[in-house]
């Protein structure tokens, strides 16, 4: 729906919202700069988005709505999926006869549009909406959620008392009978559904004494998501063994599956693992979200120095760029974010993995299967004799892989791969324990991230100060002169601040998220292999040598970095520190 320029220019000068001189201004420099007045706009802090979309409405001739204390019948919301809501901005908010009404942030999102209308077979009528009102909305499904979820729970857990006892013996086929039982069934893929949609990346099935505890890691912390009687923990634990095509009747040894569902649009593909423990079987679930892609450096959060290092780096045709960091702190998805930038009709990318976590277009993905002989070595020797231009290795966890991959960048591949390791510099003593040569990593090396994920403050978060006896703490920990450069370098700050006028952030819980925070953020380091550095590579000096000259050169660490982030309001100090010292 076009939104004619003219018009909409006079709508806002009779709106009285931006002072004449104002507006002028603005279309001079939106005519100046080939910019949309609205953009311009924006810019200048003249009006909010909000009010733009306001005005947007009364130009179109459609609706404008405001649902921030509306309650929404959860039928009627559930009608588009969660996911798509969120991804899209689009809400079911009322629905009469055949048709529908969904409250948008942009009514020219017509791909949104048109998957609601095939998926309700309805007449879909788009209405403006403010943000805020979106997010309250998004709120509601995860409230009606975990009332759907208990609500199953109590229902369903009674038809299940005559389970046998656990550690009593049960045949195979008794135990299949036992998954495929409908109540089972229900409540197995609500409690899946509920961790897709709370955005967690683990979920635990822990049988204890008396009862049977779920719990999700939602942002990198455990938290309990369900209380369970105890007669439903081998049913459900059989009807997961199912799904992942394990054996039912093995619990004396761990067992590893897979399997994939598609809930709205969205494959998630679940990595099981079961162990015996003293009351029954755990069963712990690693989400992957499969079609998760569009990511890219800046969302993930590398900024200035660090980010031009790594787009340096893309832009060389041969030797390896590492990613550090324990299990979990987004190795590979900073991996896959590079290979976006790196992903062009011109080359050939070939990747062995353990697991595929996303899929890509163009991208020659391999999965490892040990039990076959497919292993990274087995898998990399291949690749090589594919014709490829870039090869990515999930994880560089033995000798023979190492100096394969070394091999490779040395014969003109470009090699992307993962290590365990603490920080960027740590990784050159790595390789040396691998038995790669001082004088090969030199040759082949360019740039190694190191990283960390933590915690995202919400909007809803609160500025404070520190005092100086808080500063000079802080001030054992980091270098603060070095920070406060980089962050009036950034313009983050204003260039003649100190450091008692910067401000930190504090946690404010609130419907949005009950203890503040949403989602994650990285805080990394990133090392460039410069020619000062490889000569303390080629002098075996320590990895504290080498971050030390690596600093000398303009590199932020990971800790530095956390509190540059902790002052932009992306999360706080006590999570960085949290983080750090794990």
């Amino acid at each position: 729906m076009f939104v004619n320029p003219e018009q909409l220019k006079e709508f806002i000068a009779d709106s009285g919202l931006v002072a004449q001189k104002d507006l002028k201004e603005a279309e001079k420099l939106a005519e100046k700069n080939k910019e949309s007045l609205e953009a311009v706009l924006l810019k200048k802090n003249l009006l909010n988005p909000d009010e733009i979309r306001r005005i947007q409405a009364m130009v179109l001739g459609i609706p404008y709505v405001d649902l921030k204390n509306q309650k929404i019948d959860f039928e009627t919301l559930s009608l588009i999926p969660e996911p798509v809501a969120r991804s899209h901005n689009i809400i079911a908010f009322k629905k009469g006869g055949d048709s529908l009404e969904v409250a948008m942030l942009d009514t020219n999102d017509l791909p949104a549009i048109d998957f609601v209308k095939k998926k309700v077979g309805l007449k879909i009528l788009p209405r403006l909406t403010d943000e805020q009102s979106i997010r309250n909305s998004l709120i509601q499904y995860q409230k009606s959620l975990k009332a759907e979820f208990g609500e199953i729970i109590r229902k369903e857990s009674d038809s299940l008392k005559t389970v046998p006892e656990e550690g009593s013996e049960m045949s195979g086929d008794d135990l299949k009978k036992l998954a495929e039982d409908l109540p089972v069934v229900r409540i197995v893929d609500t409690l899946l559904k509920h961790a897709i949609i709370q955005k967690a990346s683990d979920i635990h099935i822990e049988p204890l004494e008396n009862q049977v505890v779920v719990r999700y890691r939602i942002d990198g912390i455990l938290r309990d998501a369900m209380v369970l009687p105890k007669n439903v923990a081998l049913s459900i634990v059989a009807r997961v063994k199912v799904l992942a095509n394990l054996k039912l009747d093995e619990k004396r040894l761990p067992q590893d599956g897979r399997f994939r569902i598609d809930m709205a649009g969205e494959k998630v593909s679940f990595r099981v693992s079961t162990l015996p423990v003293y009351f029954g079987e755990k069963a712990v679930m690693r989400l992957l979200r499969e079609n998760a892609s569009g990511f890219t450096l800046e969302s993930l959060g590398f900024h200035g120095e660090a980010l031009e290092r790594i787009h340096a780096a893309t832009r060389l045709s041969n030797g390896m760029i590492l990613t550090t960091g324990p299990t979990g702190s987004g190795k590979t998805t900073t991996l896959y974010s590079v290979l976006e930038i790196l992903n062009t009709p011109d080359v050939n990318i070939s990747t062995i993995e353990d697991p595929v976590e996303y899929q890509m277009d163009r991208v020659n993905q391999t999965q490892v299967k040990p039990e076959i002989g497919l292993t990274f070595v087995a898998g990399l020797r291949t690749l090589v004799r594919q014709d490829p231009d870039i090869i990515m290795v999930g994880e560089i966890r033995d000798n023979e892989t190492a100096s394969l991959a070394v091999n490779a960048a040395l014969t003109g591949h470009l090699v992307l791969s993962t290590l365990h390791t603490n920080s960027a510099a740590g990784a050159i003593p790595r390789l040396v324990d691998m038995k790669i040569e001082p004088f090969l990593i030199v040759s082949t090396v360019n740039v190694v991230i190191a990283q960390r994920l933590v915690r995202k403050l919400t909007d809803k978060r609160e500025k404070y100060f520190l005092s100086q006896a808080e500063l000079e703490n802080l001030g054992k920990m980091v270098d603060l002169d070095r920070i406060l450069d980089f962050l009036k370098q950034e313009k983050i700050v204003d260039t003649k601040a100190k450091w008692q006028e910067v401000p930190f952030y504090k946690p404010k819980a609130g419907e949005e998220s009950e203890d503040g925070f949403s989602g994650r953020v990285g805080i990394y380091e990133v090392l460039k292999v410069s020619p000062a550095v490889k000569e303390l590579i080629l002098q075996n000096k320590t990895d504290k040598e080498i971050e030390d000259q690596a600093k000398r050169e303009g590199m932020m660490t990971m800790i530095e970095d956390g509190v540059f982030k902790a002052v932009q309001g992306y999360t706080t100090l006590e999570e960085i520190l949290r983080v750090i010292s794990e």
